[in-house]
């Protein structure tokens, strides 16, 4: 019965030949919506999308949005992180601190980063510094929730025998509680770097000049709907490749760790 599942059609053609067809099904729907007169001028053809290159680069902005969109995800990626990283811990390692802090982040997480852009502005001024604020808050948000969780439900019992057997509060961080939280922060990166993407249009309208989302924005202004699909494409890729960089990482880094097979 066994054999029989694992030789099933779906398990008999390889992965990329299933990714192909993924590609091929969703380029016959972008074919099929170019032609739909209600559809067409929001999905243009794919080849003026890909004349859309040209033009952007002619106007010397498609590398410079790309470059300055990179530097605001990765820099607030990379403090969303080292931020969520030890109030995580703390908050699940004492009591105090996780009555005090965890009340306001389950709050801040359900208030979309539009809303306090205004004020980051005020408070910041224009430029790339309220951008990387904002992605770091988003980030901050959701790596911390993961992490925490991780911390949190780590098993008791392995706790209590490393005290047993003499071990203090650094020896368990290292010996105990790390190792078991590791999967945890791994997701907690690749959600922030989703996270980190998907904020960056409500970050770059602070006032930006250059990067993606506002781009984006300022297409929409003038009706260039082929450039601005261009774009939002270049954001999907841009989210994949970090994704799969990611897993490559966890991989390796979790090879231990037992994984159901779907």
């Amino acid at each position: 019965m066994d054999k029989k599942k694992k030789t099933s059609l779906a398990d008999r053609i390889p992965s990329r030949v299933w990714l192909l067809i993924s590609f091929l099904a969703a380029m016959l729907l972008w074919y099929v919506l170019s032609l739909i007169p209600s559809t067409s001028r929001a999905f243009p053809n794919v080849v003026l999308v890909l004349e859309s290159i040209s033009t952007m680069i002619s106007r010397g902005v498609l590398w410079k949005d790309i470059s300055s969109s990179l530097i605001s995800v990765v820099s607030g990626y990379a403090l969303g992180f080292a931020i969520a990283l030890p109030v995580a811990i703390l908050m699940a390692w004492y009591k105090p601190v996780r009555y005090i802090v965890e009340p306001w982040i389950q709050f801040i997480r359900n208030i979309p980063p539009l809303a306090y852009v205004p004020l980051i502005v005020i408070a910041a001024g224009v430029g790339r510094k309220p951008q990387i604020i904002v992605i770091t808050i988003a980030c901050f948000l959701t790596m911390c929730v993961t992490i925490y969780q991780g911390v949190i439900n780590v098993d008791e019992t392995l706790i209590k025998a490393a005290r047993v057997l003499g071990a203090g509060d650094k020896e368990i961080f290292t010996r105990v509680i790390a190792p078991a939280t590791l999967p945890f922060i791994l997701t907690a990166i690749r959600l922030g770097a989703s996270v980190a993407l998907t904020t960056l249009i409500a970050a770059e309208s602070t006032g930006a000049f250059a990067g993606l989302g506002m781009r984006i924005r300022s297409l929409n202004n003038s009706f260039e709907s082929a450039p601005m699909l261009l774009y939002i494409i270049i954001i999907g890729i841009l989210g994949i490749t970090i994704e799969k960089l990611i897993k490559l990482a966890e991989r390796r880094l979790t090879s231990w760790q037992e994984k159901r097979e779907i």
